[in-house]
């Protein structure tokens, strides 16, 4: 029997957080162990306030979080050591180098790899004794990648650890993302705007959209289930609603998001549908409207 606490690295149930201004509202995903999920959404949609309740860093208003089988508050030193965090922008002290932060982490991670690390300053082109004042932001955000993945983490956490980084140097971090999950006990949680980078390398694909997930489905099930077609207004009323996601409206007549797109073509003929991507679900789910 397979031990449920090694199936999902995450698992998030009914979680909600209340702001002045903004809720968690019920939010619900699972990330499988050994997988990639990208958590997308636009700005202030609850991305980082989600990612910071993983991290046990507020508190939060109800539901439950498992982070690695146990709950983030009773958490280990050893199994938070697990974990390789990195979010947009430096928490780094301006007049470190590399080498210094080497050694303060060889205190702080039981599991610190002095090679591991070099050989990323290395491969990410990163000065050891430059200090970090005079890094550039990319290089910054790629320092951090490097200390997340030097701790023998199985599980990455990265709120926008992408940007700022030039198209070159995206693709050689997703690389290296990659790398990372080919063993089966490491998993990665990215949080991105950057709806290419969550396309190239995602196994499955969260959406966040006013403090709501609007779906959490594998990429495969999102590209290849959904689709677009464009109708008269009129004609809207003949398609069953099971199948719509959402509809944008113009002078010209319709645009319908629709899901379970095989079976939807094989019940009605007469509609052709066009393919759809992650990008063109998000902003179509973002400004369309329900029917």
């Amino acid at each position: 029997m397979v031990n449920t606490a090694v199936q999902n690295a995450i698992e998030i149930k009914n979680l909600t957080k209340h702001y002045k201004n903004f809720s968690l509202d019920n939010v619900n995903f699972t990330v499988p162990m050994g997988s990639i999920m990208g958590f997308v959404g636009e700005n202030g949609a609850g991305k980082t306030t989600t990612i910071k309740a993983l991290l046990d860093m507020i508190r939060i208003d109800g539901g439950e979080i498992k982070v690695l089988g146990g709950k983030p508050v009773d958490l280990s030193r050893e199994k938070k050591a697990e974990i390789g965090v990195v979010f947009d922008g430096s928490s780094l002290h301006d007049n470190m180098t590399a080498k210094n932060i080497n050694t303060i982490m060889k205190h702080i991670y039981p599991n610190w790899e002095v090679n591991v690390f070099f050989g990323y300053l290395k491969k990410l082109q990163l000065p050891e004794d430059k200090i970090i004042k005079e890094y550039s932001r990319g290089m910054k955000m790629k320092l951090s990648i490097a200390i997340a993945l030097s701790h023998n983490s199985k599980l990455l956490i990265l709120d926008e650890a992408t940007s700022g980084l030039d198209p070159m140097v995206r693709d050689e971090i997703l690389d290296i993302f990659l790398d990372f999950i080919q063993d089966e006990e490491h998993t990665i949680l990215l949080s991105s705007h950057i709806i290419s980078d969550i396309e190239k390398i995602a196994d499955y694909v969260t959406f966040i959209h006013g403090g709501k997930i609007i779906f959490s489905e594998s990429k495969d099930s999102l590209i290849y289930q959904y689709g677009v077609l464009h109708c008269r207004k009129e004609e809207i009323a003949e398609i069953d609603r099971s199948y719509i996601v959402g509809v944008r409206e113009n002078s010209f007549g319709a645009e319908l998001m629709i899901r379970n797109k095989e079976e939807f073509q094989r019940r009605f003929r007469k509609f052709a549908v066009e393919k759809t991507s992650i990008e063109e679900i998000m902003l179509f789910i973002s400004r369309g409207k329900e029917r």
